[in-house]
């Protein structure tokens, strides 16, 4: 690459000035939320907070959604990358530890960052309407494959539809068949509704302690939240058969270790 090739591929002054404007402007709003909760954010104190006014602020958010979108979506990147070095960190173990790990590096960014967490799970904000098929449904859907992943590990798409989801309905499952896809490509219904299932047991254990609902089991939160995830993960891989249906054609898929 020459040297201008090199400076026409690099962000322009103008580009990184108004990059790093926006940064502070989100962090500035972090800070806010942080301290007085997201229904507090207000573009005028965020601004007043930098020593700019609110009309320059909207040089770079032309309105209060646009933040928040910003702002949501930055959370769910910072729960996905605390997700997943959760993982990254852990070396060895069986596939159901996995799932664990991922669920304890969700639980303890939610705790350490419970107004954060609230931007994404609490009561919605006023007036606010996340855009359709837009960043903060791809940022949730990063952390949503890498559970996905973690769950079904060396299973099979064969084993995956084989899944047994407790007698859904077919309408159910035709309707999870046209959902987007978040982590594998073309997960079956069946380990789609495992993944809500799963996902809706966690998500709910970890609201009920960041919102203060299980303060009373004081020290040992942390050890009735494992025990929970490593009895969901057993109660999810039970319903996966550990060979595909062959219909008496020949052998089954490959055995799964756990």
């Amino acid at each position: 690459m020459t040297v201008g090739e090199l400076a026409a591929a690099l962000p322009s002054l103008r580009e990184r000035r108004r990059a790093a404007a926006t940064r502070e402007i989100l962090e500035a709003a972090e800070r806010q939320i942080a301290e007085h909760g997201p229904a507090a954010l207000s573009l005028r104190a965020a601004a007043r907070s930098l020593g700019m006014t609110v009309q320059a602020l909207y040089h770079y958010f032309p309105s209060r959604d646009d933040l928040v979108t910003d702002l949501i979506v930055r959370a769910y990147d910072a729960l996905a990358e605390a997700v997943q070095s959760a993982v990254d960190a852990t070396t060895g173990g069986t596939a159901r530890e996995g799932v664990v790990i991922a669920a304890e590096g969700y639980r303890r960014w939610a705790i350490d960052h419970p107004e954060r967490f609230q931007l994404l799970y609490g009561t919605p904000l006023r007036y606010y309407a996340a855009p359709a098929e837009g960043t903060t449904t791809r940022a949730a859907r990063r952390m949503s494959a890498i559970f996905e992943r973690e769950l079904f590990a060396g299973f099979t798409t064969a084993q995956l539809a084989a899944a047994d989801t407790g007698g859904l309905s077919p309408s159910a499952l035709a309707y999870l068949d046209r959902l987007p896809p978040t982590g594998r490509d073309e997960l079956p219904p069946p380990a789609t509704a495992l993944v809500l299932s799963a996902w809706g047991h966690m998500h709910g254990q970890v609201v009920l302690e960041v919102f203060g609902h299980t303060a009373f089991l004081g020290d040992h939160q942390a050890e009735i939240f494992r025990m929970a995830m490593r009895n969901l993960v057993e109660d999810i891989h039970s319903r996966i058969p550990a060979a595909a249906p062959t219909n008496g054609d020949g052998p089954g898929e490959a055995v799964r270790e756990g």
